[in-house]
């Protein structure tokens, strides 16, 4: 085996037989240099850690929490455990085409200033069929124009992510040094990262080759959040201090876009109708907030 030069980092607490499928994709590339870490967060299921036991594979590291952490600390537990030249944060229950690896550690070589690499990305629902619900619909739009890969950054970038987040998290491959760069935050792996390393000077190369499975389902933590309007708070704290910080940078279009908010108020105002069926006071409440507030 060549040495590795990739760190898959796989944070888990959910489905187990969705990670062995994750797993087994991450197995199944055509490229071999990589290395698998699994950093279960404590999922109560005894059947894990003999399943890894048994894979006999090198590359493959298992790690449990000894207590959970929780999913925004966890990520942040798993980007410190980072070593190789590049690296990816994967979803649990998302799938790589067997040339995910092939197709994004060519362009980083192609483009070798480039921070990270959004490779083409398919949606599946929770029986793995293909789904294009509102959200992805929204994304499509956002996303930077062109066909074919394309290298992408400054003010202008910033400002469509601040629009709306267009970005698979989990589908990108993350060249390490660019993030040794950037000061911890609280948000590692939503919007405020991709922000910050490209206002930090740093592009990124979007591509519409097709080689990640993103897996959109009802029951993801994400979706609760929002339908429960309490995660909003937290946004537009971050929107705040983001446009704060592009005023001191002189990007006013950015800073416009980030007071502005426009796709994170679009998505509070689709919850509205789901929170009224419910009567859900305090959703009400949090969406309507969000919606009206600058």
């Amino acid at each position: 085996m060549p040495a590795p030069t990739v760190d898959v980092m796989l944070p888990f607490y959910g489905d187990p037989e969705l990670l062995r499928r994750a797993v087994r994709s991450v197995q199944q590339q055509s490229r071999t240099d990589w290395r698998l870490t699994v950093v279960d967060d404590g999922y109560p299921d005894d059947s894990i850690e003999p399943w890894f036991a048994g894979l006999g594979d090198d590359r493959i590291r298992y790690r449990r929490n000894a207590q959970r952490l929780g999913a925004q600390p966890n990520n942040r537990y798993c980007i410190e455990q980072v070593e190789l030249p590049y690296f990816v944060m994967m979803g649990a229950d998302d799938l790589m085409s067997p040339d995910y690896l092939d197709t994004v550690l060519a362009l980083h070589e192609r483009w070798p200033a480039t921070a990270v690499v959004q490779p083409g990305v398919a949606i599946m629902d929770e029986h793995d069929q293909p789904v294009r619900p509102l959200a992805d619909r929204v994304k499509a739009l956002l996303a930077p124009k062109g066909t074919g890969p394309r290298e992408v950054g400054g003010e202008d970038l910033v400002v469509s992510l601040l629009r709306g987040n267009w970005l698979y998290n989990p589908s990108l491959c993350w060249r390490t040094s660019a993030l040794k760069q950037i000061p911890d935050s609280a948000d590692v792996f939503d919007l405020a990262l991709p922000v910050a390393v490209i206002a930090d000077g740093r592009s990124m190369v979007v591509d519409d080759h097709v080689c990640f499975r993103y897996r959109r389902h009802r029951s993801s933590d994400s979706g609760s959040g929002a339908a429960a309007g309490n995660r909003f708070a937290e946004e537009r704290r971050y929107f705040a201090a983001e446009a704060a910080r592009m005023d001191a940078r002189g990007w006013g279009r950015a800073a416009r876009a980030a007071r502005g908010h426009v796709s994170s108020r679009l998505n509070a105002a689709v919850q509205l109708p789901g929170a009224l069926v419910r009567r859900d006071g305090a959703a009400l409440r949090a969406l309507g907030t969000h919606l009206l507030t600058r």
